[in-house]
């Protein structure tokens, strides 16, 4: 049976008032006495527009060490975290409900890849759940990474499980109502469940024991808050991974996770290196050739000779994966035949079409003839096109009678990325493609963001300028 976009979701004992969220982004925050304006800037505007659960992007659980990218949060200080109630309120007082997404990089930290950050901070070392394997081994021989790493201990391990629950006693102080854990895309928790990475014979050794210690923490911390986590799949791994997580691994890592307690999961198909297999679409061409930014690519990247070598290796990469989307459905559709729990999908989602087709409140000819008539999701979640459209939900959500919201309705992100690479030069999130600022535009001075606005609407896909991009 199949649910609409505008039902009610529990997740736990939390109660969504619609089924459609904003998956975690970079927010570029940080922890200065501007934070908090930053991320209520960032995050207020989806759930003003309706959107029922907003995720606050990858969050750092400790003091020093661990940041992915520039700019990250973190929730390691009583005091900040307690000023972090003026973003849960804001959520709030749109009717909306907020998780907190907390991570540690690990071995995908910016003291493994960011030059200048290597530079300021030459004491810091990664923290690995094994000795790196031999593929990045010889990246850091050829001096394109620069690995220090220091593979934890038994009682380490046990103590950073501790710092997540402590990180989310904390948050649901500030009022969060649930914790999101980042366990995938190469962070910490995903290193710890692969066999790419995860090659320890203590505990830990098994994919599943990382993900169950921070639960437990989490429990005897923050109480029954509700606990979501991205479970990973490493389908787009190359061939010289051998060492990897399928698909049915995938599958049976969320049934171990839902079983043992975990409140809803996000099945994700994700690389085992950081890389395109998280976003997908075009090549950022015009972010790479931004002048503006190029000191800040030489700077994070070495020089600006690395910084052209890495732009290549995003072309290559570009080519490669293509922008199936939403390329996590059948994953999705997978795991939630054998869990009891919400499976949320989030990967390239574009059009109100498709989110139906996911809850499972429609059905068109391609998926009956696949039969894939059973819903992939309980709920459907998007990142990048917030950038570009921050109040998006109210051009997606009908709950008030809205004649404009049809199958057809779809965002005006054009997925190429532009908006993403300048983050790792701490630049903010930010839709940087002029055809579809131009068109947000448009729809703005049409009202189409304005939830309380019952009158017709701007029409349901946004044409695109002929003197747009030229890299889409």
């Amino acid at each position: 049976m199949g649910a609409h976009l505008e039902d009610s979701l529990d997740i736990g004992s939390v109660t969504v008032p619609n089924r459609l969220y904003r998956a975690p982004l970079l927010e570029c925050a940080g922890n200065g006495p501007d934070a908090v304006d930053t991320l209520v800037a960032d995050l207020e505007p989806a759930a003003a527009s309706g959107v029922g659960l907003v995720f606050q992007g990858a969050t750092i659980v400790r003091e020093s060490g661990g940041c992915a990218a520039p700019g990250m949060t973190r929730v390691h200080d009583d005091d900040f975290v307690s000023r972090l109630s003026r973003l849960t309120d804001a959520i709030h007082d749109h009717g909306g409900k907020i998780f907190v997404q907390l991570e540690h990089g690990g071995l995908r930290s910016m003291e493994t890849w960011h030059a200048g950050y290597r530079r300021d901070h030459p004491d810091q070392t990664q923290l690995a759940v094994s000795r790196p394997p031999w593929q990045l081994r010889a990246l850091d021989r050829v001096g394109f990474l620069d690995y220090d790493p220091h593979v934890m201990t038994t009682a380490e391990v046990d103590e950073l499980a501790a710092d997540f629950g402590r990180a989310a006693r904390r948050c649901v102080g500030a009022g969060y109502d649930g914790i999101h854990l980042a366990g995938a895309n190469m962070g910490l928790l995903h290193q710890f469940a692969t066999p790419f990475y995860n090659r320890r014979d203590d505990r830990y050794g098994d994919r599943s024991a990382f993900f169950e210690r921070v639960l437990d923490e989490i429990r005897d911390r923050a109480g029954s808050v509700p606990v979501v986590t991205k479970v990973p799949a490493e389908t787009p791994a190359p061939r010289i991974v051998r060492r990897h997580l399928d698909l049915e691994d995938g599958v049976d890592l969320a049934v171990r996770l839902a079983e043992y307690g975990y409140d809803a999961v996000v099945p994700v198909q994700t690389n085992v290196f950081w890389d395109m297999s998280i976003v997908r679409g075009a090549y950022p061409k015009r972010a790479w050739t931004d002048e503006s930014l190029q000191d800040a690519y030489a700077e994070a990247f070495g020089s600006r000779w690395r910084a052209l070598g890495v732009r290549a290796l995003n072309r290559l990469q570009a080519r490669r994966m293509d922008f199936d989307a939403p390329w996590n459905a059948a994953f999705c559709r997978r795991v939630r035949d054998r869990v009891d729990v919400p499976v949320l999908c989030e990967g390239g989602v574009r059009e109100r079409a498709e989110m139906d087709r996911l809850l499972g409140a429609a059905v068109d000819d391609a998926a009956s003839a696949r039969g894939d008539r059973a819903p992939a999701a309980d709920a459907v979640g998007l990142a990048r096109p917030f950038y570009a459209e921050p109040r998006l939900g109210a051009r997606l959500l009908d709950d008030h009678g809205r004649d404009h919201v049809t199958p057809a309705t779809r965002v005006v992100c054009e997925s190429c990325n532009n908006c993403t690479v300048p983050q790792a030069t701490g630049a903010p999130g930010i839709c940087r493609t002029p055809s579809v600022l131009r068109e947000r535009g448009r729809l703005e001075q049409r009202g189409a963001y304005d939830p309380d606005d019952e009158s017709p609407k701007p029409p349901e896909t946004g044409k695109r300028d002929a003197d747009g991009p030229t890299d889409q």
